[in-house]
């Protein structure tokens, strides 16, 4: 693991080194989620392209969650919209 830092802004903003920026494929406009972890880490996720192709599928074989939702709002006496 490499060690790279930067600094944060009166704004709160912060620089990707452009090292980081090129690897990960983050260009302007690339949306980011954050995570904190039990540790009290924050991790930075960038919502790109590779990012998105790499997580489709990763549910598949798994619950149908609209068709759980329904049932749900069926058993509470709600009709689907």
């Amino acid at each position: 693991m490499r060690d790279l830092s930067a600094t944060f802004t009166s704004k709160g903003q912060l620089v990707i080194p452009a090292e980081l920026r090129r690897k990960h494929g983050i260009k302007p406009g690339t949306k980011v989620h954050f995570l904190e972890d039990d540790f009290g880490r924050i991790v930075l996720q960038p919502l790109t392209e590779d990012y998105i192709n790499r997580l489709m599928g990763c549910l598949k074989g798994g619950p149908d969650l609209v068709a759980e939702l329904k049932r749900q709002r069926r058993a509470d006496g709600r009709r689907d919209k």
